[in-house]
């Protein structure tokens, strides 16, 4: 599991540059043992637990949480956060797509912001659905972004289109291999699906802490061309935000979604 990864490069900054935050995250908490209707007993998986923030709430009230991550950089932000590491939580350093346990060994798995990054999601569903106890859940859940933050995401995309094709260093990180149906398979085996939103809540930044974070290259889509190229992207980027915003001190608000 030496493969570099650009979560090992970003593990350090990855909480502050995301926006979900610690009080919304216990909120989301309290919505997913209210309905998994957890007891003390209950067991959480989260494969991709990455930094902990989704399922740290879970390990401070004791319930048994597994994590299981690609990066031993985010695991190690994870720990230090619960320095010494409590007995209610197990952390893996391996491939999340793979699940090196024994059948119904859980109550919950969580996925979140995962799915696009396994080869062969139908695998992977099925590997859930063998170590889910009988009568578990599986919550695939997603951070929607707020819209004023999806518009600023979108004009960078249209800038680094403008330099992918001079020297990209790799494959897209996140690229999505086929369309993912998550609902349409899992309704074949025989499942039933719900859509939930845990939570509402308002996210406000200027621009210039949203250029702060790209420059940072908190994102997957940062890491597609070299350093070099991506200097000069974030140039002609900070730019446009001038022009387009027409200051740096704009403060752009809009809802976001669990």
């Amino acid at each position: 599991m030496n493969k570099p990864n650009y979560y090992d490069n970003i593990a350090q900054i990855y909480d502050q540059t995301r926006w979900l935050t610690e009080s919304v995250a216990e909120e989301v908490a309290d919505f997913i043992i209210a309905l998994t209707r957890a007891t003390p007993a209950t067991s959480f998986l989260e494969p991709g637990v990455g930094t902990g923030l989704n399922v740290l709430p879970f390990v401070k009230r004791g319930y048994a949480v597994t994590g299981i991550d690609v990066s031993q950089e985010m695991l190690d932000q994870f720990r230090q956060k619960l320095n010494p590491t409590p007995e209610n939580l197990k952390l893996i350093h391996g491939d999340a797509s793979q699940l090196p346990f024994l059948d119904n060994s859980f109550d919950v798995v969580l996925t979140i912001h995962m799915l696009h990054t396994v080869s062969d999601w139908r695998a992977f569903l099925d590997d859930i659905d063998r170590v889910l106890k009988p009568g578990g859940f599986y919550l695939n859940c997603q951070w929607i972004t707020p819209p004023a933050r999806r518009d600023f995401e979108g004009y960078f995309r249209e800038i680094l289109s403008k330099y992918q094709g001079l020297k990209p260093e790799t494959k897209p990180v996140n690229s999505t291999i086929e369309e993912i149906d998550i609902e349409g398979y899992l309704t074949q085996k025989g499942y039933v699906s719900n859509y939930l939103v845990a939570k509402k809540w308002t996210v406000s930044n200027t621009v210039e802490e949203l250029l702060t974070v790209f420059k940072l290259r908190a994102y997957g889509l940062c890491w597609r061309v070299s350093e070099e190229i991506y200097h000069q992207l974030m140039n002609d980027f900070e730019e446009f935000c001038i022009n387009h915003y027409g200051s740096l001190n704009v403060i752009l608000s809009s809802e976001a979604k669990f």
